[in-house]
């Protein structure tokens, strides 16, 4: 698929081999966080694709092969469709990070800035960091860290108990105390129990100025027992505290070298482009393709046409990430990036920044004084967003002026189905505590992306925010909330799979998730541009819902037929 040499001398100026001239070249270029990719930019992915599988300059262990030694770590492959001046098509190729170890590969276009260089000052710094990342680890695990705390916790279970029989005694001579007095009562005349009660007092007193002479003491001791293990770790708390402020300065350095042109010739660093959002880079931030591949076009006069991100090998335990499969740019570190970067060039509009069209309508199922049941649509929000206002809530609020909370619960954007409105605030409250107590019954239906052998299952994967890749989730069973799907399946049709949820809990993206990711259902939903492959629509339905009706308190239920 791809020729050996280039018609304008430049290495990374890939060729097409078969023939684009009756390929339309798009008018605008891609939006790089939510496309569909072009067909030139399908057919340079193939051509990467096939020099994967076929060089043989370098060795990396994708998770493909059972028998490669070391880590298995899939990576993020881009093509940049680019004009040269004579108006030769042809593709750019690169990659996030590293690859096989290195920065920079014949095939590939170069980093923007190589810290892997020989004696670069990350490569220094870099040693220092690691030199005291093992006097870190060192101490944390020699024995002299845990002899200090075997030692102190044996003093301070000598001193507490020599405090708990200290009190002990205070309390019996207390005791006696009393016991003296309510027996003087009795046999000692007025003048002589005063006395005896003025020597009494004079002993309590006494006694409780000891009691706090010895705890002086005791925190005296328990201090001079806590020394040694607090010189210990303050020894290591310094160490990471140097390692802290050395990470964050070479951090710093290194964005200063990060410099990103944009289509009208203006230069930034990462620093600065961050700034200008009131953000921080994230490490890593100037190492993912997408900006790689713009900057060598801009450096080199190259037109940028058309991107496209593909992901090759085995998916990270936590995202979802299937091989071969395309992929927009991550929001985190490029949305600042690419969104200077492409200044000055024409770019496809934000389909998320799109208001539906305003013929389309909101099916009502049902009606009465207290709540309605809408068959939303896909692709429409059910409350505004940021940009986009038209929504379910806005569309009701207009019918419904003098309406309660309306909204009950949500359905995402690209998902279709039931939902639920209140019309006071008595039954929003009723129905929602319904949602919280899990008693409200809730089904949908969704079209996987291949077959599933098994007849049904449950999924069980708790999940967290990508704070990497906002709104994308990700597995985490470290900070995840708890998230059970069950299954089963309807049928088979055309090499997809008809399959019913019954979700337990509700969490963001649980049935896209757990449909898509390797440890669930290995098999993502159709349409998913997220976890899978986008499509005309999220294949994704909330088909049937079943609940107590807030003024009658009867079991109803709805059921609305997905239309795919």
């Amino acid at each position: 698929m791809m020729k050996g040499n280039c018609l304008n001398g430049d290495l990374y100026f890939h060729e097409f081999n078969e023939e684009i001239k009756e390929i339309l070249l798009p008018t605008h270029f891609t939006f790089p966080f939510c496309y569909e990719p072009h067909e030139l930019a399908k057919q340079a992915c193939a051509s990467v694709q096939e020099y994967i599988l076929t060089q043989t300059e370098w060795v990396h262990n994708f998770g493909l092969n059972e028998k490669m030694d070391g880590q298995a770590i899939g990576k993020m492959f881009g093509v940049l469709i680019v004009q040269d001046q004579d108006g030769h098509i042809g593709f750019l190729a690169g990659f996030s990070g590293k690859l096989a170890g290195k920065n920079d590969h014949r095939y590939f276009v170069p980093p923007v800035f190589d810290m892997l260089t020989e004696n670069s000052f990350f490569l220094l710094e870099e040693e220092h960091l690691n030199n005291l990342n093992k006097q870190i680890t060192a101490l944390e695990q020699s024995e002299t860290g845990t002899q200090l705390k075997e030692k102190l916790d044996d003093t301070k279970v000598r001193l507490d108990q020599q405090l708990a029989n200290f009190k002990e005694n205070l309390k019996i001579q207390k005791k006696e105390r009393k016991q003296l007095r309510d027996k003087s009562k009795l046999t000692l005349s007025a003048a002589s129990y005063q006395l005896l009660e003025e020597d009494l007092i004079k002993q309590s007193l006494r006694d409780k100025f000891e009691l706090s002479v010895f705890q002086k003491q005791y925190h005296h001791d328990i201090s001079i027992a806590e020394k040694p293990l607090n010189d210990h770790l303050n020894i290591i708390a310094d160490l990471k505290e140097e390692r802290k402020k050395r990470s964050a300065q070479l951090q710093n350095q290194l964005f200063a070298q990060y410099n990103f042109k944009n289509a009208k010739g203006e230069t930034k660093n990462v620093i600065d482009i961050f700034n200008a959002y009131n953000l921080q880079p994230p490490a890593g931030s100037g190492e993912c393709a997408a900006p790689k591949l713009l900057q060598y076009a801009y450096l080199n006069n190259y037109k940028p046409i058309a991107l496209a991100e593909f992901w090759w090998g085995q998916s990270p335990s936590a995202e979802v990430r299937r091989h071969q499969s395309y992929y927009p740019a991550c929001r985190n570190k490029c949305e600042p990036i690419l969104g200077f970067m492409l200044e000055g060039l024409q770019v496809d509009k934000n389909p998320m920044l799109e208001s539906p069209d305003e013929s389309i309508e909101l099916p009502i199922i049902y009606e009465d004084e207290t709540l309605v049941i809408i068959d939303k649509p896909e692709e429409f929000l059910s409350v505004p967003g940021i940009h986009v206002k038209d929504s379910v809530y806005t569309r009701m609020l207009k019918k419904y002026p003098d309406a309660g909370p309306l909204i009950v619960h949500r359905l995402d954007m690209s998902t279709s189905g039931i939902l639920v409105i209140a019309k006071t605030k008595e039954a929003h409250k009723f129905i929602q505590s319904q949602f919280i107590n899990h008693t409200i019954v809730k089904q949908y239906i969704a079209l996987l992306d291949g077959i599933i052998d098994a007849d049904s299952g449950i999924i069980s994967l708790p999940l967290r925010v990508d704070l990497d890749d906002r709104p994308r989730q990700l597995v985490c069973y470290e900070h995840g909330k708890k998230a059970v799907t069950k299954w089963e399946k309807i049928e088979i049709i055309n090499g997809k799979t008809k399959v019913r949820y019954f979700p337990l809990t509700g969490r963001t993206h649980q049935l896209r998730l757990h449909s898509a990711h390797p440890k669930g259902m290995n098999c993502p939903i159709v349409g998913d541009d997220l976890y899978g492959q986008k499509s005309d629509r999220l294949h994704l339905h909330a088909a049937y819902i079943e609940f107590n009706h807030p003024t009658t308190k009867d079991r109803i239920h709805f059921a609305s037929e997905p239309n795919f």
